[in-house]
């Protein structure tokens, strides 16, 4: 069977590693790949697959395209109208699932994360998610923290229509008053002048990027004693979540993060 990551840019996708060795620890043989696919082309894409196809990662930009070509949707991705993973069926019919949404509460929980306040830097399709996630988790109020309001109406949607209570501003502007867990899904760059300000009061730090790790906001929050998450534990989590819903079969995550964390180490000599 072949398997594969959808998006663009995917060539420095860590994807096809975890999902190998996961492959490799289940005896399957199968195969997984990145491709590029570029935004506005998933529908043609899976259109033309063959009956050897068992399922897809999706990562930017292609996350609504994928809940928006898929036959059948899980409740989150009716919920989200974000997809990250499509299983083919036995009837040759892509199922959407978002298994980002899993990984997150499955991460938080790994940690010991427990909040009821929390600021989202950023508010694209993966914001979205996680802003659905923490709801469940038990977060109440969100600060969604962006650099344009008008671009973040999606996840602002989906934060209320998942019962969080909400706030908007900007990513200019100072921040406001002290929260349980800051979630950053922007790049690191875009927070490294101000990263000791954005820690100020904060128990946890959630930080969606894993390379290059740690970030600038990672590293001032382990300087003020905050719990720290990184992006490589949610792509672990989610991932294994994947593999279950692609193969029927289970994988620890930290099977497929010690392999991550083995390929970073080899990009980096």
């Amino acid at each position: 069977m072949r398997c594969a990551v959808l998006g663009s840019p995917v060539k420095h996708s860590l994807s096809p590693v975890m999902h190998r060795t996961a492959y490799l620890a289940l005896g399957l043989d199968w195969t997984y790949e990145a491709v590029e696919v570029p935004e506005g082309t998933l529908a043609a894409f899976v259109g033309a697959l063959g009956e050897d196809v068992r399922g897809f990662s999706i990562t930017a930009p292609l996350k609504r395209e994928a809940a928006a070509v898929a036959h059948r949707s899980s409740t989150v991705v009716d919920l989200l109208g974000i997809a990250n993973t499509l299983v083919v069926g036995e009837d040759e019919r892509l199922t959407a699932d978002n298994t980002d949404v899993a990984g997150t509460v499955a991460v938080l929980a790994e940690r010991g994360v427990v909040a009821s306040t929390a600021r989202i830097l950023g508010g694209g399709a993966t914001a979205g998610s996680i802003a659905h996630a923490i709801a469940g988790a038990g977060v109440r109020h969100l600060d969604l923290v962006v650099r344009d309001p008008a671009r973040a109406q999606d996840a602002l949607a989906i934060a209320r229509g998942s019962g969080l209570t909400v706030t908007v501003s900007s990513l200019a502007d100072p921040p406001g008053r002290p929260v349980d867990l800051l979630v950053s899904t922007i790049p690191g760059a875009a927070v490294t002048d101000h990263a000791e300000q954005w820690v100020v009061g904060v128990s946890a730090v959630f930080d969606v990027v894993y390379d290059p790790w740690p970030t600038a906001l990672a590293s001032a929050a382990e300087r003020t004693g905050a719990t720290v998450v990184s992006g490589l534990d949610l792509l672990a989590h989610q991932a294994a979540v994947q593999v279950q819903l692609m193969t029927g079969e289970v994988v620890e995550p930290s099977l497929l993060r010690d392999a991550a964390l083995e390929a970073l180490d080899r990009r980096r000599r």
